[in-house]
């Protein structure tokens, strides 16, 4: 059997859309085969976990599956009835155990062997689990339905690297049938997605990540004078194009496959590199993710401070909640120096932001506001986020440390 990398090559769009052609002949005539959906999902899942050591990889999928299937729907019925906070705690810390217990043998804290515990799409299938016992407590999701929670979870478009879509909203779109000039809508959409997710990924993302980043970082390599370069420049905003361009891209095929099987999956991107400060950039910039630490860490640890007294300063507060927030996210993408450094110097640049805004809001007639001041804007934000990229893609610890 083939083994099948999401978007990965020709190869795989073929089988891809072979399989979705029933489902979408269907959908335009008012009709959603659910098992059938969840059949291509369960066979391209296996798909990739089918051979070398991606097997170990399936196996842990599976285990992990239904681990969250035990917590979430225990965690369901016990809410129907009773509602302590040390047991929505210990529910959403055994959710967020199987990752943690990978991200600290990956740095062997504990055993490696719980690195055998990971693998491809473990980060965002925590964020779907958590979600929900997270929306469960909330009184948003009041039903736990087994089939309903398998397909969100094992949705297979999203599996591997998101966008991050929430169970209250794939419901909504997977218990129903839309109507046929939206589902004609949407596959307008989902070619329009599938071909600009072509010429990010296969072209601008290979051209800036095989080729411009790689020149700069041997440049760098070889010019290193008291840890300082002129060409980690040139690395730092080559690994950004290189970024945007492979994930916009991915997510680009990730909706485009979502919306054929008539799901609307959350855009994850928004013409982030024309942000106007560092708040804005973040409600373009992988933005399903954003949201998710917006909603589940930031509000919920400002508003606990706020109800607790431990800070009375609203100010104080949102800055605090700024640093745990991006502490947090830093701490999702590795237990490395980089990723902590790359968070602080975000939740560093909220709190400066906001203190400008503060500022400009009282001195609003000495401050001008216009097309230039907008393009300035632009222009800062957009290169202190490529210079923290150098920070964040690691290449500074290779630089320093292991040169």
């Amino acid at each position: 059997m083939p083994n099948l990398q999401p978007y990965a090559d020709p190869t795989y769009f073929f089988y891809l859309l072979v399989a979705l052609a029933p489902l979408a002949i269907g959908l335009y005539f008012g009709k959603r085969f659910v098992w059938y959906e969840i059949l291509v999902s369960l066979a391209f899942i296996f798909l990739i976990f089918d051979t070398g050591h991606y097997v170990n990889q399936g196996i842990a999928i599976l285990v992990y599956s239904i681990w969250q299937f035990c917590l979430v729907s225990f965690y369901s019925a016990y809410r129907k009835t009773k509602n302590a906070n040390w047991v929505f705690y210990l529910m959403v810390a055994l959710s967020i155990l199987p990752i943690t217990m990978v991200r600290f043998g990956a740095i062997g804290v504990f055993k490696p062997e719980f690195t055998l515990l990971g693998f491809l799409g473990i980060s965002y299938l925590t964020f779907r689990s958590t979600g929900m016992i997270i929306e469960t407590r909330d009184g948003a999701i009041k039903e736990f339905k087994p089939i309903m929670f398998l397909r969100f979870m094992l949705f297979m478009p999203t599996l591997s690297s998101g966008p991050i879509d929430r169970y209250t909203r794939f419901a909504g779109d997977a218990g129903s049938v839309p109507e046929r000039t939206d589902y004609i809508d949407m596959l307008g959409y989902a070619v329009k997605s599938y071909f600009l997710g072509f010429v990010y990924k296969f072209i601008l993302s290979y051209y800036f990540g095989q080729i411009v980043y790689p020149f700069f970082q041997s440049l760098a390599m070889g010019d290193n004078h008291h840890g300082f370069s002129w060409w980690l420049i040139g690395v730092a905003y080559s690994y950004g194009m290189y970024l945007f361009f492979d994930f916009a891209g991915y997510s680009r095929f990730a909706i485009a496959t979502s919306y054929v099987m008539g799901i609307k999956s959350p855009i994850n991107f928004n013409q982030p590199y024309r942000a106007h400060n560092i708040k804005d950039f973040w409600n373009r910039w992988h933005m399903s993710l954003s949201f998710w630490f917006r909603d589940f860490v930031f509000m919920r640890f400002s508003f606990m401070v706020m109800r607790k007294k431990w800070i009375k300063n609203r100010t104080t507060v949102s800055n605090v909640g700024y640093l745990v927030n991006m502490m947090v996210m830093g701490l999702w993408h590795g237990l490395t120096w980089y990723y902590i450094v790359y968070a602080l110097l975000h939740g560093t640049g909220m709190i400066v932001n906001d203190a400008w805004l503060r500022f400009k809001k009282k001195h609003r007639d000495q401050i001008p506001h216009n097309k230039f001041t907008e393009v300035f804007a632009i222009f800062l934000t957009f290169n202190f986020v490529m210079l923290t990229f150098l920070v964040f893609c690691g290449f500074l610890d290779k630089f320093w440390f292991h040169h």
